[in-house]
Parts: structure tokens; C-alpha cells; sequence
């Protein structure tokens, strides 16, 4: 088979790398990038996080906390959980849509997802049947009555499973991957949607970059939030394709570096490489869906540490736990536990330590999660390996 030159050059030539970094470097920067390594901007505070990262996901799944609610609390530490919502959700600073998974996104980047809303109108083919007429009724209830969720839209399911959705669901989603739709909040964990043209700033809505700029854009604000990553870390970031990237990258700003053992080419942020990250490491539970180890094969090339959410897994085969959340201390990932809470109390349902030197950042790090959510106690369940279960009990007291 025949392989067209463009794609030739794109996998066959590379420039030289502008620095060549070790395995240390290389983890210090993306801690750095991530927020966890140096003093973070509090006076910014979760908005400041939102826009550092660029994108923070969105999961169901509700233990410690929701996650949207524990990345600006790894980073921050007991930011109220009320003010959380508020900066997200409140003055039109963020909007929902579709970018490493469902993620909050800063508002200033809605132009730059404009390539994945006009892929979407063009898509042949949707798993829902919509009956005529629907679309513009639901967007007429939305211009006349403002923001409202699929339920006051006249309900969200016809009384199935799952994906059973109502036509007026099916239509108001549809809007939503459109761009005629914007997600301006959560309540109650349902959507609440309102028209683009309301919610998003004229000048942002307006502005429609062709898909190669909206492209560039993406990986270079992937190359920044992670300081340093591969084509697949960049791309996997806001889920682009890995000929998306390979497109744009030469005019991202990023430069090509070699990490050592990586043993795959990868690129950085200029600025990352200016200075040599240095500061307090954050010690904290890490939400499973953090922008940090999201991706299972980075975090095993840069923390040794292999991580898996079992939330879907069989109970019998689980071997960490529902909602294991790694511990980062010291800029390493040292362990993980599974959180459940009973009214005031914080229960470990399993908390697994690498070593010895793992008990005292665990201990430390439940106690503060206890104070953030409310709880004034803390139980282990169940220690591994068991000889650490006394030191660690110790610890909490």
C-alpha cells in the first residue's frame, strides 16, 4: 500500500530535540504544569485552576466528591465546596462540552472547539431517532423561558434504561453537541441549558477558526497544562486524533525534547524548559479522573505507578477498591485508598501504601479530606500490605 509523502514526512522526519531531559526533569516539569509543584496562584483561585488546565473533567461518580470538585481541592486544599460551584458555574467564566471526556472548559476557548461542533453537524449517523419538529421546539422553549434542564424541557427519559432517552433529551443534546446549546451548569447533577447566543460572550460565539487553528490551539494548551508529553499524552488530552496532531504540531509553539527511557519522541512547552521547577510538593488524594494520571500509560512512564479505576470492574475482581484515589506526596505517587463516607465519618475502605514511608502523607492526607467534607472521624477497614495498618493508625491519632 501506497503511503501519501505528506504522511511520509510527518512520520519520518522529525527536527532534533531542543533539550534533552531526564526521567526526574521530565516528571518535575508535569508536576509543575499540573499545578503540584510550586506555589500555586491562590489569589486565582479555582478559575485560575480551570484556565491552568484548560479542561477538568466531569464524572457521575460521587465518593469523597465529585471530581470536578477534587482537582481545584488537590491543588488549593479546602477550597469550599460551595465556592467550587460557584466559580465554575457562576459570571459566565466556564461552559461544558466535550473535550477529554464531559469537562469544564474556560469560555475563552469556545472558539477553539468550533472543529468538533462543525464534525458533529456534519455526522451521518446518530444512535437516537429524532421526530420532526422537536429540535426547534425545544430551542423556542429555551429562547422564550431561559435556562432550563431536560427535565423542565418535558422530561429526560421515556422510563427505560440508560440511554432511553426522551425526543426533547435527544434534541436538546444534539443542540448541545451543535454549539446552539450551551451547558451553563450543574444542578443536582442534571444539565441546565441554555441558548449559545445567550450565554457565551458575542465576541467569543462569533469567532469561528478554521479547524487547523482550532487544532494548534489544543495541543499547544495540552503541551502546557501537562509542561511535557508524548503524541499520544498531547492528543489524548482533548481526545484529538493522532494525525490531528501530527498536522498541527510543527506550529503549536511546542519543541520536540527526548526523555530519557520514554524511548518515543516527544514535545514540551518552551516556557517549561526556561527554569528548573522547584518548589513545595502538594500532598493530596488524587481524584481518579485528574488531569494528572487520566492517562494510564503516562502515569506509568512517568510515576512507575500503574493505576486503574475499578468502579466498573466485578467487586470480586476489584484489587484497590471502587474509587481507589492514588496519594501524591513529595511528587510520587506512594499509594491509594478507597473512600466511602458514613455520616461523619470518613471510612477507608482499603488503602494500599508502596512503602513505610507512605503512612505518614496517608495519614495526613485523610485527615484533611475528612475536614473538607464534613467528617470529624476517620476508620480503616482494611491495610495492605497489613503490616502497615498499626503505623498508620498510629499516624491518624
Amino acid at each position: 500500500m501506497s503511503v501519501p509523502p505528506s504522511k511520509v514526512r510527518i512520520m519520518t522526519t522529525l527536527p532534533p530535540p531542543a533539550a534533552e531531559l531526564s526521567a526526574d526533569e521530565a516528571r518535575r516539569i508535569a508536576l509543575r504544569a499540573q499545578g503540584f509543584l510550586g506555589a500555586p496562584d491562590r489569589r486565582a483561585g479555582v478559575r485560575g485552576v480551570l484556565r491552568h488546565l484548560g479542561a477538568v473533567q466531569l464524572d457521575t461518580i460521587s465518593v469523597l466528591a465529585r471530581s470536578h470538585e477534587l482537582i481545584p481541592y488537590a491543588r488549593l486544599g479546602a477550597v469550599g465546596r460551595g465556592n467550587v460551584e460557584d466559580a465554575y458555574w457562576t459570571g459566565g467564566h466556564s461552559f461544558e462540552y466535550w473535550s477529554h471526556a464531559a469537562c469544564i472548559l474556560p469560555v475563552e476557548e469556545w472558539p477553539h472547539f468550533a472543529f468538533r461542533r462543525r464534525a458533529y453537524r456534519t455526522r451521518p449517523q446518530w444512535h437516537h431517532d429524532l421526530p420532526d419538529g422537536v429540535y426547534d421546539e425545544v430551542i423556542a422553549q429555551l429562547r422564550a423561558e431561559g435556562p432550563l434542564t431536560a427535565t423542565q424541557l418535558g422530561g429526560a427519559k421515556n422510563g427505560g434504561e440508560w440511554w432511553d432517552w426522551s425526543a426533547t433529551k435527544i434534541a436538546v443534546e444534539r443542540a448541545l453537541m451543535f454549539g446552539e446549546v450551551v451547558c451553563v451548569e450543574r444542578r443536582g447533577w442534571k444539565r441546565v441549558y441554555d441558548l449559545a447566543e445567550r450565554a457565551v460572550p458575542a465576541a467569543l460565539l462569533h469567532d469561528e477558526p478554521d479547524d487547523q487553528e482550532c487544532l494548534r490551539r489544543l495541543v499547544r494548551l495540552a503541551g502546557e497544562a501537562l509542561g511535557v508529553g508524548t503524541r499520544a499524552d498531547i492528543a489524548d488530552y482533548h481526545r484529538i486524533r493522532g494525525e490531528q496532531f501530527d498536522a498541527v504540531v510543527a506550529g503549536s509553539g511546542l519543541v520536540p525534547v527526548a526523555v530519557e527511557g520514554w524511548g518515543k519522541p516527544a514535545w514540551a512547552d518552551p516556557r517549561a524548559l526556561e527554569s528548573v521547577p522547584r518548589g513545595r510538593h502538594r500532598t493530596a488524594l488524587l481524584s481518579p479522573f485528574d488531569s494528572l494520571i487520566w492517562e494510564r500509560a503516562r502515569t506509568e512512564r512517568i510515576f512507575g505507578f500503574t493505576h486503574r479505576l475499578e468502579a466498573y470492574v466485578p467487586k470480586p475482581k476489584r484489587i484497590h477498591g471502587y474509587f481507589a484515589m492514588p496519594l501524591l506526596s513529595g511528587g510520587r505517587l506512594l499509594g491509594r485508598v478507597d473512600p466511602a463516607r458514613e455520616g461523619t465519618t470518613l471510612v477507608a475502605r482499603q488503602v494500599s501504601l508502596d512503602t513505610p514511608t507512605a503512612v505518614a502523607p496517608m495519614a495526613r492526607a485523610l485527615r484533611e479530606a475528612a475536614e473538607w467534607v464534613g467528617c470529624d472521624t476517620v476508620r480503616i477497614e482494611r491495610v495492605d500490605p497489613p503490616a502497615l495498618a498499626g503505623p498508620l493508625a498510629a499516624a491518624l491519632s
